[in-house]
């Protein structure tokens, strides 16, 4: 069991910082100066908690050079990866990975713009993110790969294995970087082969992205993008979502990891 000061816990409101493993977290026992293993009442009541589990989603994208907060989202990935596991692993947290998808008007669905961008006729589309229609990786190429990442993320469940996605995203991110042009269907098939993941369940849940027709995975995507209930629409790269309170823009491993800690507090 690894101890909170591995997993970087920092100092919640000026209290004590954690000193305690996770395991001394879910079982109550107090910190090792002491003091009571509870996170302040007045941030544990401020959250909502509306069921016993944390649940927490990353809207991220598979598109490593869209803007600086593409190599945010890089950077949180990897630093991220392990603490997400250690959790998922232990079954204190659920995890699930999400990508913004927009699309094309029908109107428009035979102009270079959505021909380029979209995939299944128009349905779901990314932007190109160098604006240039002729050069480049285009949109539609993000799209494909953003449904191959949640289709791992799905196959990993089906498998219980549901933290290989935090590895098939980093790993997809080093040895396929857009940078260095090597983003592309062959070299994702490998990450997936390299962990052991079956390619031909990843495959069948993608789908057709040529066939005029709705892709599932990619409508559902749609679907959870719209806000509900207090939680708003998801507009912003990244967004982490947990237990349906959104955590916009900028975001940092500490801060977002005391927080989820924070609801296993209160949960235990």
């Amino acid at each position: 069991m690894r101890d909170c000061a591995s997993l970087n816990c920092p100092t919640i409101y000026g209290a004590t910082a954690f000193s305690f493993s996770i395991g001394d977290v879910l079982t109550g026992k107090e910190a090792t100066d002491g003091t009571s293993g509870g996170t302040p009442r007045s941030w544990s009541e401020s959250m909502p908690h509306p069921d016993e589990r944390v649940e927490y989603e990353l809207w991220t994208n598979s598109n490593d050079e869209c803007s600086p907060r593409c190599g945010e989202q890089v950077a949180f990935v990897r630093s991220f990866r392990g603490h997400a596991q250690i959790l998922e692993r232990g079954g204190y947290a659920r995890f699930t990975p999400h990508y913004i998808t927009w699309y094309c008007p029908e109107a428009f669905r035979l102009t270079r713009q959505c021909q380029s961008q979209c995939i299944n006729h128009g349905r779901y589309c990314a932007p190109d993110r160098e604006e240039d229609f002729g050069e480049g990786y285009e949109g539609k190429q993000v799209v494909v790969e953003n449904l191959r990442q949640l289709c791992v993320h799905r196959v990993a469940n089906e498998s219980g294995l549901p933290w290989a996605w935090w590895d098939f995203a980093m790993d997809y991110k080093l040895r396929c970087s857009m940078k260095e042009k090597k983003y592309s269907k062959a070299c994702a098939e490998e990450v997936v082969a390299s962990l052991g993941l079956s390619l031909e369940k990843v495959l069948a849940c993608m789908g057709d992205p040529d066939a005029d027709a709705d892709n599932a995975v990619l409508s559902k995507e749609q679907e959870d993008q719209i806000g509900r209930g207090s939680r708003g629409d998801v507009t912003i790269l990244p967004t982490l979502v947990i237990n349906d309170v959104q955590y916009r823009g900028f975001i940092k491993v500490s801060s977002e990891l005391s927080i989820i800690l924070a609801y296993l507090l209160f949960r235990y």
